[in-house]
Order: C-alpha cells, then structure tokens, then sequence
C-alpha cells in the first residue's frame, strides 16, 4: 500500500507554506505524524505531490526525515498539465485542483493507495481503518474515511467538507461538498453549489481528502478532465477539478463502488493562523499520552 499526500496547495487561508509549519514539540510538522501513522499501519511508501519550486524546501526538511525509513517519491502539480485543447488564462495562478494533483502522480503509484491533504493531522486509527480496507479491496472499490463533522470543526471559521450520504451498508450514496461552521449552536452545511443550507447533527459523516483508491482511479480521472474542461471553457479562471465530485460521479455512473468507512478520529489542522495554537497544544497532549513519542523521528 502506499500514501500519496497532497501538499501542493497555497495555504492562502493561513497565510504562508503551512505544510512546513512546527507544530510539535521538536519542530515536527502535521505532515511528519500523518506519515508515522501510515509507517504503523504498514504503507510501503509516500509520494510528495508538491509545486516544483518547492522541491528543495520540502526535500531538505520533511523528506530528510522521512527517506530513512520507507521510500519517498516526489511528483509536480503544474499548470499545464492537462489537456492540449485548453488555453490557460494569462491571470491563471493556482493550479486546478485534488482531481488533478492525484492524476499528476499516475506514473508513481503502482499499488492501492491512500490519499490525503498535507496539512490535515488524521489520527492513528483513520489510517488503520484505512489500511484495513485496502488491504481486503477488490479493483475498482474506493472508499473515503469519514469523520463525526463535530470531529473537523474550527472554532475560527467555516471550513470545507464533504456531508456524506450512505446505504444502511456504508456505502455512499452521494457527497456534498459544502462549507460547514456553527450557528446559533447548530451545525449548519452551505452546499458549494449554492443549493439551500441545511442543518446537520454533530454525528453526521463528513470526508476529509483521505480517500482509499487503487490505479484504476487513474483513467477515470483523465477522461473526466477532458469532460470538465469542455464544460468549463468560460470559466477557466475560476474553475477547478475537485476529486469529491469525481469520487461522487464514479459511484453514480457505477464505474466504481464507494464505501465510507468511519473512524473514531479527531481532526486537526490550521485552516486559519488562529488555529495553530490549539493544534499545537493538542499534538503535545497526544505526546504526553504516549501516543506519540517526544522526538518523532529519533
């Protein structure tokens, strides 16, 4: 099994290159934790995707610590990888999006994989549950680990999930992408859709990017972006190719079945710089529970 993180992403919410913020109590960074669970729960190896002109940075900190002990392979999300047919805007920055930064990484993934976001900490027993069900997956069988939402909440702001609807069975029946905070003491989910806000209880599944796939996903993922960039030719600025929707297209059109798979987890992570106090204090909580020993790579 192998885990593909995603860490390309511009942290424009908190501010700065957060995946290589300290936050543990020798400098240790949310990624370091996310990739000594998945060395516990016996992953094979971790493929970094991240911007090209952030190689040197992440090689020298996150990637020193880690090639000691499993195989590390870094890949670049970049702008023009996607179809010839598209004429990229001039004022065109971020890249477009997880659907496209985990087809970036086609060429390193060989296995069943895990994917999840740099700058989420996820908790040991995700990533068991995780490598649990992967371990048993048959070929086109994908599932998402799925959180309480009271579990992946900021008291800061709102923040970006997906409110997964299932089968008595676990297996989804759609995911809404949504932004979810507090109000007047209920949780309230706004769909990125613009559909209706709605209320959900605290025990509500929500997914987090930590998705379990094998490289069938891979083929999916290119002839769907073909599909949305056609779709999308007026609003190339704007636009990005979000691996929530495609998780959820694959399950509709029965090109994959999808489970959502529960932990009991709690999420971390700086959505604003607000955050990262908690966070820290959090991790050094977990460390003086012995979840986690104090120099993480000693």
């Amino acid at each position: 099994m192998q885990l593909l993180i995603m860490a390309a992403g511009m942290g424009s919410r908190f501010g700065g290159l957060k995946q290589i913020e300290p936050m543990g109590p020798n400098g240790e960074f949310i990624i370091d934790y996310s990739i000594y669970d998945c060395l516990k729960a016996g992953f094979s190896k971790v493929v970094f995707i991240i911007k090209e002109e952030n190689y040197e940075i992440f090689k020298e900190t996150i990637g020193k610590r880690v090639e000691p002990h499993l195989p590390v392979e870094y890949v670049f999300q970049k702008l023009e990888d996607i179809p010839d047919f598209v004429k990229i805007p001039e004022n065109r920055v971020k890249p477009w999006g997880t659907g496209q930064a985990i087809l970036c990484a086609q060429n390193a993934i060989t296995e069943p994989f895990l994917v999840i976001n740099a700058d989420d900490f996820y908790g040991r027993d995700a990533f068991m549950v995780a490598k649990e069900f992967l371990s048993k997956a048959n070929p086109k069988e994908y599932a998402t680990i799925a959180y309480k939402v009271i579990n992946t909440m900021t008291e800061n702001g709102s923040v970006k999930r997906g409110v997964i609807d299932t089968t008595a069975d676990g297996t989804l029946k759609s995911i809404t992408e949504s932004s979810i905070k507090k109000e007047n003491g209920q949780i309230v989910a706004s769909p990125l859709s613009g559909a209706e806000p709605f209320v959900i209880p605290e025990d509500s599944l929500v997914s987090m990017n930590m998705l379990a796939f094998d490289p069938s996903i891979f083929n999916y993922l290119a002839n769907k972006m073909v599909d949305f960039f056609k779709a999308n030719e007026n609003n190339l600025e704007q636009c990005e190719f979000l691996i929530p929707d495609i998780l959820d297209q694959a399950n509709k059109e029965g090109y994959a079945t999808v489970k959502a798979i529960p932990t009991s987890s709690t999420w971390y992570g700086v959505t604003y710089k607000e955050d990262k106090d908690f966070v820290k204090t959090s991790i050094c909580q977990l460390v003086e529970k012995n979840e986690y020993p104090n120099h993480l790579w000693r």
